[in-house]
């Protein structure tokens, strides 16, 4: 039977006098430890959820938002049990490409998987670099298509640079912007007029119709986690720390959530940009610069994943040999890094915001059912070994049913 402690197509360097094997120039450098992968996956989360989806989702849920976020939440966390234990099965950085072909022995379904989750990195990276310019207009007298080309431009030079510096920059940028929702969600509370919360849990067949179709949009402010799964090859003890890092993210996001939908919602602020509404003056324009900085952050974490993503591609022989290189100085695959923030760019500039949340929507949430089907029929078929988790066997299936089911309540409801 084969092992699980893969490594994936790695190639090790002979080791030297003292017996230790030395990074190759080809490798990617593991430097990545618990609490920057927190920060990290937060900072992703974070920026690429609430900051943009709030207004979306209050418009759908009204009172009900905060439900909407729960969830939501709960279908994430249950998607992030499966990845949790297929990282540390398969700790590679192609991440679901890679799991999909364990799980189901297709080269060529990985390779559907890898282009539709190419597409869904991009629409998400292109959907907050769109949400970060409502926030930065405010400040900056300049265009929005000159904003996105500036932000889109500074974020891929920074993530060629390297892994370290680019995860260590995004996860001080998520502190930040755990702050700002922590300063949104004491305005929110102390604005309330009154702290009725019967309308937060849906009392009627017209209320959970809200809540359901919000959760929809919701799913979106929880799209960030699998990117964790794509920093596999640059985490030291993979197997242990991706699995506690991936949860640690989804579930701190989930308690986030809830309590500023809840303040928004009780400070009956306007749906259209209800966080930004709930503060005046030099508040506004403060809370508008850390927002600015938190959304643009998510654009920096969806390039780094999607430049994993192209290089795990390429050294599993699914895209040009020529995107698996890695610069011998910063051990960072530049070229796949600068082609994943042209197309970035490119589709930021070209595709209207709502069409955005939708379409990342419905893509990510049916890869993710992919990957728990994937983990399913791995746990049917191989054993565990070392460090490895195991969730229970209904929680794949349950996973895949509540990524279907929330695409179906988009396009039924």
């Amino acid at each position: 039977m084969k092992t699980h402690r893969t490594r994936g197509p790695r190639r090790r360097a002979k080791a030297g006098a003292a017996g230790v094997a030395a990074p190759s120039e080809r490798e990617l450098r593991r430097v990545l430890t618990f609490w920057p992968l927190v920060f990290y996956g937060l900072g992703v989360i974070v920026g690429a959820g609430i900051y943009v989806a709030i207004g979306a989702v209050i418009e759908r849920a009204g009172s009900a938002a905060p439900m909407s976020f729960l969830l939501a939440g709960v279908a994430a966390g249950v998607t992030g049990l499966c990845y949790a234990e297929l990282a540390s099965r398969f700790p590679e950085a192609a991440g679901a490409v890679s799991y999909v072909r364990h799980g189901f022995g297709s080269d060529r379904l990985a390779l559907i998987t890898g282009v539709a989750l190419t597409v869904a990195v991009v629409v998400a990276a292109a959907s907050i670099a769109r949400g970060s310019v409502h926030y930065l207009a405010a400040l900056l007298p300049l265009s929005a298509p000159l904003l996105m080309t500036l932000l889109i431009s500074g974020f891929t030079l920074i993530a060629v640079v390297g892994v370290g510096t680019s995860v260590g920059l995004a996860a001080t940028l998520g502190a930040l912007e755990i702050a700002g929702l922590l300063a949104a969600a004491a305005a929110g509370f102390l604005a309330a007029p009154e702290y009725h919360l019967r309308g937060i849990l849906p009392s009627d067949l017209a209320g959970w119709h809200g809540a359901l179709a919000g959760a929809f949009i919701a799913f979106f402010a929880f799209i960030g986690f699998e990117s964790l799964a794509n920093l596999a090859e640059e985490v030291t003890d993979p197997q242990r720390t991706l699995p506690r890092a991936i949860l640690g993210a989804i579930g701190a996001s989930i308690a986030l959530y809830v309590m500023v939908a809840t303040a928004a919602v009780l400070a009956h602020r306007p749906a259209g940009n209800p966080l930004l509404g709930l503060f005046d003056g030099t508040g506004a324009s403060l809370f508008a610069l850390v927002a600015g900085i938190a959304v643009a952050n998510g654009v920096l974490v969806e390039i780094i994943m999607l430049a994993r993503l192209f290089y795990g591609m390429a050294r599993g022989g699914q895209l040009p040999a020529i995107l698996g290189q890695v610069d011998t100085r910063t051990q960072t695959p530049i070229l796949a890094t600068f082609l994943a923030g042209a197309i970035v760019l490119i589709t930021a500039l070209s595709i209207p915001f709502e069409h955005l949340l939708v379409l990342t929507n419905t893509i990510t949430l049916t890869v993710f059912a992919l990957v728990d089907l994937a983990l399913w029929r791995v746990q049917r078929r191989d054993r565990l070994s070392g460090q490895q988790i195991m969730v229970p066997r209904l929680v794949p299936l349950l996973a895949a049913a509540m990524s279907m089911v929330l695409i179906g309540l988009e396009f039924l409801i």
